[in-house]
């Protein structure tokens, strides 16, 4: 069956404004809550205790799945709550230790299989990576991303969604990203298409060691060149582009378009690295096997606050403590990350998408029909330019399209029901092209017609 597609003029349609969103229900009293029981704990040293009921990893990995069973008490039971654990050793995991995580599934009512992940690891540490005995209050580090995913879940858990969340406090960060590691493995194991990993790690100061504050600002980590290159790719991306184009760079692009859709929220400074220098978070064992990932963390770190002794030394007081966090800004990232939850949740995977230009003075553009879309948005950028121009296409007749994009004259090709072309008079050399694949007024993050462009694993 012959399908035709409709070129409007019209950006990126937004929900509407007046309508209640559970980013609204979102409450710096019940995070601050969250991370105090999180420090009561003492240590959550993944090689601490794990029988006792009040001290240890063991006693808060325990919480962390009782209050993911709480939530889904109350929505009927929505969630599926299970621990996710393996047992490791590595360079700083001396003996064979049980790393578990704490897991909950809201199945999607669609597309169960599509998941958007959503974590943060409950671990802490002191300055000796391998002193388990010491309190480690772990308040920023990463007791804010912790309570920021369980906000998360009961915020979200009321409503139904097409595709699947996945809320995840990870174990045995700080050990090796082990409890990264091993919830990758096992969302491939379940045979998920990941269409996008948020991971939230250290969001809950807004400002430094120095005195420097960026208290209406988080950053976005995303990686360049895909982690899951082969040779053959990574020569492909060599010679025709693609280093600036990985699903988790233009996943990192749509958080950044919707914080700028609420003006009075967080706004994302883009930081076009997989993580900070020297450092690494739980989105890399996911880049690992071809997962968009993306890591949130805040504009600007207190170094005196985070992997600290609890000590005072010339009069600067020293520790991960839950007196030097705002609160206030970490209900900020926690809005930012529930709205691209529900946006995700609501909007179908990002097309395949293909160009051929070569040896012709116009483009054309081919992507892949989506299940559950009903338009999509085709976009374009010179190869120097970091931010998408965008147009929009539907399933539908076929009008001029000159009155936004005045230079270009449209040429539709003949399309199927299993994918779609368009020819555009630019020629390729010159520009990048993608497309987003729309749901009503929920649009996909952009899939870049370039070598790995595609939102899965390079292998499929």
């Amino acid at each position: 069956m012959l399908k035709r597609a409709l070129l409007v003029a019209a950006l990126v349609a937004a929900p509407l404004a007046a309508e209640p969103h559970p980013a609204d229900e979102v409450s710096a009293e019940r995070l601050e809550q969250d991370v105090a029981r999180l420090v009561s704990f003492g240590t959550r040293h993944t090689l601490s205790l794990q029988t006792d009921p009040r001290r240890g990893i063991g006693a808060a990995v325990d919480w962390g799945l009782e209050e993911f069973r709480r939530i889904g008490a109350k929505c009927g039971g929505c969630l599926e709550v299970l621990p996710v654990g393996e047992t490791v050793t590595g360079p700083r995991v001396p003996v064979p230790t049980l790393v578990r995580n704490a897991v909950a599934i809201q199945r999607g009512t669609e597309r169960p299989n599509e998941v958007v992940i959503v974590q943060g690891h409950i671990d802490s540490r002191v300055s000796d990576v391998m002193d388990a005995a010491s309190d480690a209050p772990g308040a920023n580090d990463d007791g804010s991303g912790t309570a920021l995913v369980i906000e998360a879940a009961r915020v979200l858990s009321g409503t139904k969604y097409p595709a699947t969340i996945i809320y995840a406090l990870l174990s045995g960060e700080e050990q090796g990203l082990h409890g990264g590691q091993i919830l990758a493995n096992w969302a491939e194991a379940q045979g998920f298409t990941v269409k996008a990993v948020l991971n939230n790690d250290i969001v809950g100061n807004s400002c430094g060691s120095n005195g420097y504050c960026e208290p209406k600002i988080v950053r976005v980590f995303s990686e360049g060149p895909r982690a899951d290159l082969t040779d053959k790719l990574r020569a492909a991306q060599t010679r025709f582009g693609g280093e600036n184009d990985t699903p988790s760079r233009n996943l990192s692009r749509w958080v950044a378009g919707l914080a700028e859709k609420h003006p009075d929220g967080l706004q994302v400074r883009q930081i076009w690295r997989t993580d900070r220098m020297g450092r690494g978070g739980d989105q890399v064992p996911f880049l690992q096997k071809g997962y968009p990932a993306i890591r949130f963390s805040v504009g600007v770190e207190d170094y005196d606050h985070q992997h600290q002794d609890l000590r005072t030394e010339n009069g600067v007081v020293y520790g991960d403590t839950i007196d030097a966090m705002d609160f206030a800004y970490l209900a900020g990232v926690t809005k930012l990350n529930v709205r691209a939850l529900d946006a995700l949740a609501r909007a179908p995977m990002p097309p395949k998408v293909s160009v051929n230009a070569a040896v012709r003075v116009d483009t054309g553009i081919g992507w892949s029909n989506v299940v559950g879309a009903n338009r999509f948005q085709i976009f374009a950028r010179r190869t120097d330019e970091p931010s998408w121009r965008d147009s929009e296409m539907a399933a539908d007749n076929f009008p001029d399209a000159s009155t936004f994009w005045p230079d270009w004259s449209v040429e539709m090709l003949d399309t199927t029901a299993s994918g779609y072309e368009q020819a555009f008079p630019l020629r390729g050399d010159d520009w990048i092209f993608g497309v987003s694949a729309c749901d009503g007024d929920y649009c996909s993050p952009v899939s870049s017609a370039v070598p790995g462009g595609a939102f899965e694993p390079v292998g499929k």
